[in-house]
């Protein structure tokens, strides 16, 4: 008999070369830890300066969605001027229902443009409710329904305001894109360790944690009425649009006066208050439960009054369908401090 041929494995990357992530969130059930999260959080000062941090947080990382604040930075920057809650949307991951998707095609509509101008990818709607009303309806995985389509058609629009080709505007090399790469550089105070591309199409950078709280405290501090200013308020005003009714991110910027927030896939969560302090949070293994338990933790580390976050600072665990356990945060920030003073 043959032996089957052996498959080659590729060698796991050395151990220095993975990120040294500390454990953020624990899952119990009747007191036995039942699941844990690692990651990496920081939090910063206006000035830079690092307040708090735990894990990891100079590893470089995607920040994935939680760049669009800064891509419409970019872009209001250079002639985009839309109503606050379609500014909104183009810094949006947003649900899928109507609004977005009307709102996505009054972007398109204000510049002579249609849905066929659109370069991102096709998807059903996000959100789970959004998902199932659209699908009971008869919908299928449109540009419209994906969760980027607002931050597309923003795109689209600002090449036509500038005059640059609409075709082709995701490529690194059009002006539009080098435009945000520069604008991503200057808010967050780093040049990019590498480039990728994100689910959407759109050129998507390696940056750090802390360079990333650096831009979103930058975005909330902004009083001076320039572009930052404009793309905070409009998020702060339409939290709906940014994200969608029942999601975390619109509940906490709701909750919190003058925060501003957005989510990304793989665990991202980037946070900016309104004194100019950021926070950045990035859960290792991509889930997103985790995410913003360890987000309101730092938050109230910070002594932002986390009262009214108490639903989204843990989660129940059920067994039988009654309560037997938790999902919270873990105390890693006196973690990190024990750390600090035995070295």
């Amino acid at each position: 008999m043959t032996s089957p041929a052996l498959v080659q494995i590729p060698a796991p990357p050395a151990p220095t070369q993975l990120p040294q992530h500390a454990p953020l969130a624990a899952q119990t059930r009747d007191g036995l830890i039942e699941s844990v999260h690692y990651g990496s959080a920081v939090a910063v000062a206006p000035d830079g300066g690092t307040l708090l941090a735990a894990g990891d947080p100079l590893a470089p990382f995607y920040p994935r969605s939680a760049l669009k604040p800064l891509q419409a930075v970019a872009m209001v920057r250079v002639g985009l001027v839309l109503p606050d809650e379609l500014l909104a949307l183009a810094a949006a991951s947003h649900s899928g229902a109507a609004r977005h998707r009307d709102g996505a095609l009054r972007i398109l509509d204000l510049h002579g443009l249609t849905p066929v101008d659109l370069a991102n990818s096709s998807d059903l709607p996000y959100g789970t409710r959004e998902r199932e009303e659209w699908l009971a309806g008869g919908g299928q995985a449109t540009q419209l329904a994906q969760n980027c389509s607002g931050k597309h058609a923003a795109m689209a629009a600002t090449c036509v305001i500038n005059g640059w080709p609409v075709r082709g505007y995701l490529d690194p090399e059009h002006p539009l894109q080098q435009l945000v790469a520069g604008t991503v550089a200057e808010l967050t105070g780093e040049d990019p360790e590498r480039i990728s591309t994100d689910g959407c199409g759109t050129p998507l950078f390696a940056l750090t944690l802390r360079g990333m709280a650096r831009a979103f405290g930058r975005l909330a501090a902004d009083d001076a009425g320039g572009a930052e200013a404009a793309v905070a308020r409009a998020m702060r005003r339409h939290p709906e649009m940014v994200a969608g009714e029942g999601r975390d991110v619109t509940a906490l910027m709701r909750l919190v006066p003058g925060l501003l927030a957005k989510d990304g896939f793989e665990g991202v969560q980037l946070v900016g208050l309104a004194d100019g302090r950021g926070v950045a949070v990035k859960i290792s293994d991509g889930g997103d439960r985790a995410r913003m338990p360890v987000t309101v933790r730092i938050l109230d580390a910070l002594d932002v009054d986390t009262t009214s976050l108490a639903p989204l600072a843990t989660s129940p665990v059920l067994g039988g369908g009654r309560p037997v356990g938790v999902l919270q945060a873990a105390d890693f920030l006196a973690a990190e401090t024990s750390n600090a003073h035995a070295q």
